[in-house]
């Protein structure tokens, strides 16, 4: 089949999934107002630091009895201080179904070395949340970056519970649903559905985080920059913009004009809305080719941001190297950057369809698809 390339281009062909596109309207002006220069501890830094924490608040819809706080290194960084800080006190269940929560495992197994059972599901699939047992801590993500697998609801999870659940929701934050009286520790980073800069985290502790954090102290030494309590008391000034280290007010201000664009989409329904929007573009697309597939297999399960595609057709020998040769096309083409699977998970694509996304981009992008497809099937 010969196939002539699309006449209409993506406008913003950027569709990685982090750092991901900025906000449609973002231009380097919006950065002027950052306090370069001036200590984070100032006035004006510590006002644009809680203006993050309040905005975050607002948009997620986070109960006002959580803390939320500004952490180093990214979603990570938050993880992992969640994990060395408040595991240990009782066993663990790690739950993973793609690369990221299997890095989890190999931290809280290998490294911290708590009793813990692991539950794994292979790429596509989703371990069975209820089965688990929420008397113990449980460590999950909600929506698998690398595998487009995503939890489908919290109505799994029991309001009682004796165990805390530690949840990795980097890349569904701000675009699913995250029902708060069912996660005791919520992670993610700006660099996803914000489409901010990276290397700051964000770490959210329901009331029972706290109570664990003020009751208990690990086995283990705590590096400084993973430390929440001082004198068995939570440093509450972590929760109101006073950093463990120093942050980056060029990011912040970079995440104060994302708050600010989320509310101009009509906040976190809004955002919701328009990554749902991308999301059903894909799908739609491949619904009607017998060639490409959702690489997670229960509908239920579909990612609406990290969109997992694998190739089906029969004719397609070497697929790692098929995969390869269609992103190369559309990049050499200047119409989609980025979208290689993720290199632990399975031979494929990964469409960023998160809400910073344009709807438009999506849908000018797949034709080429299309045309890559068969361009290098015939090569």
């Amino acid at each position: 089949m010969t196939m002539q390339k699309p006449a209409a281009r993506p406008d913003n062909p950027r569709f990685s999934s982090g750092p991901c596109a900025k906000p449609p309207t973002w231009t380097p002006d919006v950065l002027a107002d950052a306090p370069l220069g001036r200590s984070h501890r100032a006035p004006v830094g510590k006002a644009k630091l809680k203006a993050a924490i309040d905005g975050t608040r607002e948009i997620l819809g986070v109960p006002e009895d959580y803390r939320i706080g500004i952490v180093p290194a990214s979603d990570t960084g938050a993880v992992e201080m969640a994990l060395w800080s408040l595991l240990g006190e009782r066993p663990v269940q790690m739950v993973a179904w793609e690369s990221f929560g299997a890095g989890w495992v190999t931290d809280v197994v290998k490294q911290l070395k708590i009793e813990a059972t692991s539950h794994t599901a292979d790429y596509g699939e989703i371990v069975d949340m209820v089965a688990l047992d929420y008397d113990k801590d449980v460590v999950f993500t909600w929506n698998g970056t690398t595998s487009g697998v995503r939890v489908p609801s919290g109505d799994v999870i029991p309001a009682e519970r004796a165990g805390l659940t530690i949840c990795d929701a980097t890349s569904a934050a701000f675009a699913q649903d995250l029902p708060w009286d069912k996660l005791d520790v919520t992670t993610f980073s700006w660099q996803k559905v914000m489409g901010g800069e990276a290397a700051h985290g964000m770490l959210i502790l329901s009331p029972r985080a706290v109570a664990r954090l003020e009751s208990y102290t690990p086995a283990w030494p705590l590096p400084k920059i993973f430390r929440l309590t001082k004198g068995g008391k939570l440093i509450e000034g972590i929760f109101e913009g006073a950093t463990i280290n120093t942050p980056s007010m060029l990011c912040v201000e970079d995440y104060l004009f994302a708050l600010d664009w989320a509310r101009s989409v009509g906040g976190l329904d809004g955002l919701r809305m328009r990554a749902d929007a991308n999301a059903q573009a894909v799908w739609n697309f491949c619904a009607t080719r017998d060639w490409i597939d959702n690489l997670a297999r229960d509908r239920a399960t579909w990612s609406n941001t990290s969109v997992c595609l694998k190739f089906t057709d029969d004719r397609i020998t070497d697929s790692a190297a098929f995969a390869k040769a269609v992103a190369k096309r559309l990049e050499a083409e200047g119409v989609a950057l980025d979208i290689g699977a993720y290199r632990d998970a399975p031979a494929g694509l990964r469409i960023w369809c998160g809400a910073t996304v344009e709807t438009s981009d999506i849908e000018a992008m797949l034709p080429w698809l299309d045309w890559a497809f068969h361009a290098e099937l015939a090569a």
